[in-house]
């Protein structure tokens, strides 16, 4: 049989160590995904929608550390998806979006053929850290290539690739194959990171700030820590240092207790972080001085803070450099990891008073998901903001999953790919009602694909912070915050999900332990209204701060 451009992709997508695709089939992807089930190199994930199947490709990817690559059609089905691509690119989450065209005939020239969307492009790039699109068969595998690299090359981030229905069907002229990316690892000048060392040398209460771009970083790291460093975390940088170390804040990154270190620290380094507004008071929060920030995206220099210097490379190469100029004992102040030990157990403290009965999921949730080694997926819910982004450790920096850009709605669907990339270890996925309703249909996926996960359904039937919110700055007018929630045992049942309820705090540890003997998926639900409120309300960001639907 003559292969075709669409088997020709599905081929050198495998050669360059594609293990995954998600995505749902169409007529305008069906060569490509012909060639994937024929050849049987490649597991393909059927989501029930594309923006199921973006935010699962999104999670395995953070996951597996692997290219996470999502397959749609033309059209709607790729506008259906943009939402969990931008998800995506807040992440900086190494992803290949592969969507398709109408015929070259009709593309691009608003001629109403079915499916076509004249600005597919432009809402492609809008949402994409690269955009390529294949025009014909000669171009179709060092387009492929390029878009893979691309993905993979720091800043990582989505990129997309069109492919028309027609050329997929075209056959292939080429003959090369292609091979994983390796990885590119810039390193800072040498004059700049001698400064630093010295500054580092002469510093007595060094600090380090973590973040999503250091997550390759942990050898490093903690390195750096056990040298004399106190380290704190972003959420997307948690256990680049082990959360456990006595040595680091973890994400415990704005309370007044973090504060007081950072008055008394002489020196910091932003490694791979954005010091995101809602870590830091809106760059208002005082950070020590002077300031060093390591970024591999040479944009990022100052763009919150203003910095003393700034590092343009890879956070474990340029880490590492640095690391070789420095003694094997930093001269710094002893005082400085017990400080920190002190003001992580009392913002710990705080947090758990404010929780009320749900101390207990959060305590439990603590002794199970690191030890374990399980992944830990969050939706935007009030327990997340509360307990889930911080308190409740990680074994790992890549273990943590969490829609950073603040959209609900995305926690069913990225546990589902958290599962997919980590079939050795349960995953755990905190949902709440609200946002679990937006992704509901991807339940069927964890069904069908047998899944390892617990769904923990932390169901108060409502957006919760919106009522809260409302209560603390609308004098409780609660509109549009009430919401009509399924009966999630019956729904459960509809789909053979295994379901419990919770209604008694005291039985979760028993319940939700049972869950995670269990093969395949299963919802463990809390019904908050039965068990009661938080000792103290969540009302989000302050009033005029940026999010609204957290």
């Amino acid at each position: 049989m003559t292969e075709t451009v669409g088997y020709q992709i599905a081929r050198s997508l495998a050669d360059a160590g594609i293990t995954t695709v998600f995505g749902v089939i169409s007529i305008h992807n069906m060569p490509i995904l012909d060639g994937i089930g024929e050849q049987g190199r490649i597991r393909f994930v059927p989501a029930r929608g594309e923006a199921g199947a973006m935010n699962m490709a999104d999670a395995f990817s953070r996951v597996s550390g692997q290219v996470g690559v999502v397959l749609t059609s033309t059209g709607t089905a790729a506008g259906n998806a943009a939402g969990g691509q931008a998800e995506a690119l807040t992440a900086g989450s190494k992803l290949l979006h592969i969507t398709t065209q109408v015929d070259r005939e009709f593309m691009d020239r608003d001629r109403a053929a079915i499916h076509d969307v004249p600005k597919q492009p432009e809402m492609l790039k809008g949402v994409s850290k690269a955009y390529f699109r294949i025009w014909d068969e000669k171009s179709a595998i060092g387009t492929l290539d390029a878009a893979i690299r691309a993905a993979s090359t720091p800043p990582t981030g989505p990129v997309s690739l069109e492919i028309p229905v027609d050329v997929q069907r075209l056959d292939a002229v080429t003959q090369f194959t292609l091979s994983p990316p390796p990885p590119a690892r810039p390193v800072a000048p040498e004059a700049q990171l001698d400064a630093l060392a010295e500054m580092v040398k002469r510093a007595k209460r060094p600090m380090i700030w973590l973040g999503g771009g250091a997550r390759g970083a942990s050898e490093q790291a903690n390195a750096l820590v056990d040298r004399g460093f106190g380290a704190v975390t972003s959420t997307q940088g948690r256990a680049v240092v082990a959360e456990d170390n006595p040595g680091t804040l973890g994400a415990f990154n704005m309370t007044p207790e973090a504060r007081g270190i950072y008055d008394a620290a002489d020196l910091m380094i932003v490694v791979g972080s954005r010091l995101r507004g809602n870590e830091t008071m809106n760059n208002k929060m005082k950070l020590p001085r002077p300031l060093v920030q390591i970024d591999v995206e040479p944009t990022q220099c100052g763009r919150n803070y203003p910095v003393e210097l700034f590092l343009n490379g890879d956070a474990a190469a340029t880490l590492q450099a640095l690391l070789d100029r420095l003694p094997e004992k930093l001269d710094v102040d002893p005082n400085q990891r017990y400080d920190i030990s002190v003001a992580r157990a009392k913002s710990e403290g705080v947090l758990r008073d404010r929780l009320g009965p749900y101390q207990m999921v959060a305590d439990h949730l603590l002794d199970v998901v690191a030890s374990g080694g399980h992944p830990w997926v969050r939706d935007v819910t009030i327990s997340n903001s509360t307990f889930g982004n911080r308190y409740v450790q990680i074994a790992a920096p890549n273990l943590g999953v969490h829609a950073l850009g603040g959209g609900i709605g995305q926690g069913i669907a990225m546990g589902c790919g958290a599962a997919v990339a980590s079939p050795d270890a349960r995953t755990v996925t905190l949902l709440g009602d609200g946002g679990s309703m937006l992704g509901i249909a991807e339940l069927i996926t964890a069904v069908d694909e047998k899944l390892d996960v617990t769904f923990l359904l932390m169901n108060d039937a409502a957006y919760g912070v919106i009522e809260n919110i409302q209560d603390a700055q609308y004098d409780g007018r609660r509109h549009y915050s009430a919401l009509k929630t399924p009966d999630f045992g019956k729904l459960c049942a509809a789909i053979d999900m295994p379901h419990v309820k919770i209604d008694a705090i005291e039985a979760f540890p028993g319940i939700f332990d049972q869950s995670m003997q269990r093969k395949g998926p299963a919802v463990v639900e809390v019904d908050m209204t039965a068990i009661g409120p938080f000792a103290e309300a969540f009302a989000g960001p302050p009033a005029g701060a940026a999010g609204s639907r957290v």
